[in-house]
């Protein structure tokens, strides 16, 4: 069976463009719905894919978090190499942390951090959540219950110091969202099992911005972009989007 890989994309629209970062083990494919929906609003989007996601996990093993932010900071480049000059950012847990990383690193219009993490529930949990990945790759490709464990057991003995590097990102980034003054709309999810809630009054309380507000859907699990909320979800970022000071 050939699997068509989820790609980068980009809804051009209007003069006002957002950038939108999926999660770890994600891929554009997670943001694709919020883009569809901004577009029929006038909005551009883009989003860029990480390195070693949307493909076979052993190849996810073999990148971290310098490869997937210098995709970040090439997407952000690619609008504005496309003439727009304000750009605002939405990212889902880990696009959520790199939405925030953006928020100190370049100028951005306003910023919508949706389930980012503050911190790891615990190291062990992640790797589990990326053996969980790996098994429903291999079950999307048509592999046979057989080969798919042989598959995991052989992932299992690959070294993967990926995680480390994750929770070093996700702690350098918390100690700096001091620095972040741009307008910030904190979306959390009530019912995520992946991170910990707690993380999003963190973000709420130690930014700096004037412009901040913070929803909590009542209905939703971590993915929150394709949950039960979110049409309701698209509505909301829609609200923050417009009520900032654009020039254009």
């Amino acid at each position: 069976m050939k699997i068509i890989a989820p790609k980068p994309f980009t809804f051009e629209a209007g003069e006002r463009a957002v950038l939108l970062l999926h999660g770890f083990t994600g891929n554009s494919a997670d943001v694709r719905m919020l883009g569809r929906y901004l577009e029929k609003k006038g909005y551009t989007s883009h989003a860029p894919q990480y390195k070693g996601h949307g493909v076979p996990p052993e190849e996810l093993v073999h990148t971290g978090p310098v490869d997937w932010w210098q995709d970040v900071l090439n997407g952000y480049t690619f609008l504005k190499d496309k003439g727009y000059d304000e750009i605002a950012v939405a990212g889902l847990s880990l696009g959520g942390v790199f939405s925030l990383k953006l928020g100190y690193t370049v100028p951005i219009k306003g910023m919508i951090p949706m389930c980012a993490p503050m911190f790891f529930k615990s190291e062990e949990l992640m790797y589990q959540g990326v053996v969980k990945y790996a098994k429903e790759y291999k079950q999307f490709e048509g592999k046979t219950p057989e080969v798919i464990e042989q598959e995991i057991e052989a992932f299992k003995k690959t070294p993967m110091t990926t995680l480390g590097k994750l929770q070093g990102l996700i702690e350098d980034v918390r100690q700096s969202i001091d620095m972040i003054y741009a307008p910030t709309f904190v979306v959390q999810a009530r019912h995520d099992d992946v991170i910990n809630p707690e993380s999003a009054s963190i973000i709420y309380n130690e930014i700096q911005s004037n412009e901040k507000t913070i929803k909590w859907y009542e209905e939703s699990g971590h993915v929150i972009t394709l949950d039960k909320e979110k049409e309701q979800l698209h509505e909301d970022v829609y609200a923050f989007l417009e009520g900032l000071d654009w020039h254009v």
